[in-house]
């Protein structure tokens, strides 16, 4: 890895005081992007040294050794990687992350197993988010005291300097819909003289930058991707590796996807599960991507290849490969290639509401059709497949209520408001996600339409004490329905 002109580095301070004070946005939109640099040095009246920025759209990345000055007396990491990636449309996203191996500042002064730093953003018509906290630091050593990595921390370096430990900043502005994170993961500024370096120097180990802007014309999707690489064309359906077959029978219980399905996952996309602990709320319920994720609220949005041109999920940006997790306790089915989702799967849990996980890189082995499983289950890994080939990988996860599967594909409800929810740890019902009611443009096919009306964000079951009928208010309420709307 090779040491950056002072240019590049003016450059990316330039960035960075940018995105730490907050500007107004302005209101013309404009492309996201995502910058990832493993380290720099700056010393007033002195040479400095930097590793290479990396800049998307529509990726970069690189890595290796990094030594400052030539002995390393300042600065050495044994090995790195950076890499960021941007998509630009009417959803927009965002990621930049560094790994660096093996740090070592002073000649141990400050030392790290790993520093590994990711920031993320996703911005719809709706809503937009930025996540900066996925960062973390093993192994760090100061001054010769172990200290645990924790969020938005500075210490003393005697009387000559200050370390800040994973700083992170997120924002968000309403028009156009955008949010922009950065994140660092060890920083240090001298106060006074120290090895060589005068007062007023810096030294960053790890940095990342990202914004996303949601822009108000719709995109052209494109092509469908297959698992090889090739566009979906009009012929039979597409078994990867054998080319155009007889499109094969849906299971009995598999919903009717836009696109053709093959079921089945091929023995090579399925891989060892790891242990994790998942944060279940009181009804049972998990956040459904393992960690930090960046999400906007894009339910509704215009999508060229699925029923009736909405988008009828919400898309959770996370690095490639990370642990998907089952929503609730419940039973997968459907598992499989399609043309648009990818390689995915559906879990029905125990009300009998339907979660749709899509474009997945691999699968765990609990993803078998019939299979049981606990919330918070590993089920698959983040991918990017089907239509989502060559864009950021993501979840595209969908909710399909109990009392709204008689609409088949089209019978879903907005998963934005759960996603906060669960991600809390709380509970909502899911008439709070009807942020868009099922309707019919002039040929008929199903439109999401916005739904005027008040939004429950909070209820109490109060039948037991008032001699009610254990929901028959609901149905009342619901002007008739045949069954009680199900919920957490």
């Amino acid at each position: 890895m090779r040491g950056a002109r002072a240019g590049v580095v003016a450059a990316l301070a330039a960035t960075v005081v940018g995105i730490a004070a907050a500007a107004p946005v302005a209101t013309t939109p404009s492309p996201t992007h995502a910058t990832a640099l493993v380290a720099q040095v700056s010393a007033p009246g002195q040479p400095s040294g930097a590793t290479e920025l990396f800049q998307a759209p529509p990726t970069a990345s690189g890595g290796g050794q990094f030594v400052f000055p030539a002995d390393g007396s300042v600065l050495r990491i044994g090995t790195s990687t950076a890499a960021t990636t941007a998509q630009v449309g009417t959803s927009s996203s965002a990621e930049g992350s560094v790994r660096a191996l093996a740090v070592s500042v002073f000649g141990g002064d400050v030392v790290a197993e790993s520093v590994v730093v990711r920031a993320g953003v996703a911005a719809g018509p709706a809503g937009a988010t930025g996540d900066a906290g996925m960062s973390s630091i093993t192994g760090l050593v100061v001054l010769g005291q172990p200290i645990a990595a924790t969020g938005n921390v500075q210490l003393p370096l005697a009387d000559w300097g200050t370390l800040d430990i994973l700083s992170a900043t997120s924002s968000t502005s309403d028009a156009p819909r955008t949010a922009e994170s950065t994140a660092s993961g060890l920083r240090i500024r001298l106060i006074a003289e120290h090895n060589g370096l005068p007062a007023g120097s810096e030294i960053v180990v790890g940095l990342a930058t990202a914004r996303a802007v949601a822009q108000p014309a719709a995109s052209t999707t494109p092509p469908p991707r297959r698992p090889d690489g090739s566009s979906r064309g009009s012929g039979g359906a597409f078994e990867p590796g054998k080319g155009p077959v007889t499109r094969p029978r849906p299971l009995p219980s598999a919903p009717r996807e836009p696109g053709r399905s093959i079921p089945g996952a091929p023995p090579e996309l399925v891989q060892p599960a790891p242990e994790v602990t998942a944060r279940l709320s009181q009804g049972g319920y998990v956040f459904p991507v393992f960690g930090s994720a960046a999400f906007g609220n894009t339910f509704g949005a215009f999508r060229a290849d699925v029923a009736g041109k909405w988008h009828h999920g919400e898309d959770l940006v996370a690095p490639m490969g990370t642990p998907l997790l089952a929503a609730a306790s419940g039973t997968v089915f459907s598992v499989g290639w399609n043309d648009v989702g990818g390689w995915r799967v559906w879990l029905r849990d125990d009300a009998g509401n339907e979660f749709y996980y899509a474009h997945l890189s691999a699968y765990s082995p609990l993803a078998v059709n019939g299979k049981r499983v606990r919330a918070g289950d590993v089920l698959g890994f983040v991918g990017d497949s089907g239509d989502a080939d060559g864009g950021l990988p993501h979840l595209h996860f969908e909710i399909h209520p109990v009392d709204l599967l008689q609409y088949g594909y089209d019978g879903v409800v907005a998963p934005y408001p759960f996603l906060v929810a669960w991600r809390r740890a709380e509970d909502i019902a899911f008439s709070a996600g009807r942020t868009y009611r099922l309707g019919q443009d002039s040929t008929g096919r199903p439109v999401a339409a916005a739904q005027a009306g008040a939004v429950l964000l909070e209820a109490e079951d109060i039948s037991a004490a008032s001699g009610l009928v254990p929901g028959a208010l609901q149905r009342a309420l619901a002007g008739g329905a045949r069954r009680p709307a199900a919920g957490p």
